[in-house]
């Protein structure tokens, strides 16, 4: 990786314990500052250092931060030269074993790290299983399971819409597609949040995940049935088992955690913004704006490691070598100046954020589609069920998780009228 400047003491993004830079001045992508406030961030290294900034990723391991709208989508559209089998990064001779980031970037015989025919054969083989998914059945067993969890509080007149119910709908939803049993559900819930975190638990809660998924691939060669693991298993593509634990991990990591931050994220817009709350009691007018402007502020997948440079190249006036890791800032991207829309001014039915990627490795077309059913589904039961929900908190106090990939608050404390 080429070396650059120190960032200047008045960068906004100076921090002045200096904990947030590392040598050379180049910022600590784990440090608190991505954590605290990463909009203001990524406009302060957008202003340094254009639309791709050097970073650290924990560690201190040297990595490109992709900035800009344009240039995450022609990363993403060129595969074969930002290419996704972590194999070609040169950096692995420094990466320790327990180090936090493995479970994101550790090579395996999955959708996410094949490339050219292999990972055609495996994206089509996840499309098809479920495309097997019927969107009305997918929206009657969502709105059933918001309706239990509403029922579970609506007595109290009190909640706390992220524990109690926008971490819940999708799991329970995606449980059901999987097999899953209560008590199982109740353990990968836990999982995929400390996985998804910078956290010193995310291999361990990896490994787990991957015991999880085994037994219900050994469960659906014993006992067939309608789940993703018996399908997957009976796909004509003939994939080999590892390659499906694999797969189904991402397939449920990407369902659940996303999904439910997704709904937090909007719940979250439509009770702290004006413009919705004039709307709120009759919820269903408001909903598709909000989610569909959720994606270009607050997207739940904030930034997305990684891509690795197949040779020696240029992007956006930037020296990338052969074998550089490159984080694709999909928050950053989607809050570019440059291609924003000015919801105030309307704009609410522009869906080109790149929210669920680009390109050939992007989000199987099925996949948004149902978590938006989800998602959908499960704000407006909400808002219907519970017409003069209030936050009992200023929004200021809202928190975010502490996460630098995924945006999510810690918690959305509500009052309402318990019926």
């Amino acid at each position: 990786m080429t070396t650059h400047q120190d960032a200047p003491p008045e960068c906004p993004a100076h921090d002045p314990s200096q904990d947030a830079r590392g040598p050379g001045g180049v910022m600590r992508m784990h440090s608190p500052v991505f954590q605290s406030d990463p909009a203001e961030l990524y406009r302060a290294l957008r202003r340094e250092h254009g639309p791709v900034a050097p970073i650290l990723l924990d560690g201190d391991i040297p990595a490109w931060l992709v900035l800009g709208y344009r240039e995450v989508h022609y990363v993403t559209t060129n595969s074969e030269l930002f290419a996704r089998d972590s194999r070609r990064w040169h950096a692995w001779d420094r990466i320790p074993s327990d180090w936090p980031l493995l479970p994101y970037v550790f090579h395996t015989p999955s959708v996410l790290f094949t490339e050219g025919a292999e990972h055609q054969r495996r994206a089509g083989a996840i499309t098809d299983v479920l495309s097997q998914v019927d969107q009305f059945e997918l929206r009657a067993t969502a709105e059933k399971v918001a309706d239990e969890l509403v029922d579970g509080f609506a007595g109290s007149g009190r909640a706390e819409l992220m524990a109690d119910f926008a971490s819940q709908v999708p799991l329970r939803v995606m449980a059901g597609l999987f097999g899953l049993s209560p008590d199982e559900t109740t353990a990968l819930e836990q999982d995929m949040t400390d996985s998804l975190d910078d956290s010193p638990e995310a291999i361990q809660a990896y490994m787990r995940i991957h015991a999880a998924m085994s037994r219900l691939l050994e469960r659906g060669r014993e006992n067939p049935g309608p789940d993703v693991a018996s399908r997957m298993l009976a796909h004509p593509a003939g994939l080999e088992e590892e390659g499906i634990i694999q797969d189904m991990i991402s397939i449920i990591a990407a369902g659940q955690q996303p999904t439910s931050n997704w709904i937090g994220n909007t719940l979250r817009l439509m009770l702290t913004d004006d413009r919705f709350a004039v709307t709120l009691s009759g919820g269903r007018r408001s909903v598709g704006q909000a989610l569909n402007e959720v994606l270009w502020a607050d997207t739940p997948t904030q930034n997305f490691i990684g891509r690795w440079a197949a040779r020696d190249t240029l992007l956006a006036g930037r020296r990338i070598s052969k074998g550089d890791c490159l984080v694709l800032g999909l928050a950053a991207a989607n809050t570019d100046p440059e291609v924003q829309p000015d919801f105030s001014a309307g704009s609410v039915g522009n869906q080109a954020h790149l929210s669920f990627s680009h390109g050939e490795h992007r989000c199987p077309v099925p996949a948004p589609e149902m978590a938006e059913v989800i998602a959908r589904a499960a704000v407006e039961v909400l808002l219907d069920r519970l017409p003069d929900v209030m936050l009992t908190v200023p929004a200021a106090e809202v928190h975010w998780r502490p996460s630098i990939w995924m945006r999510g608050p810690v918690a959305l404390p509500v009052d309402f009228t318990s019926i």
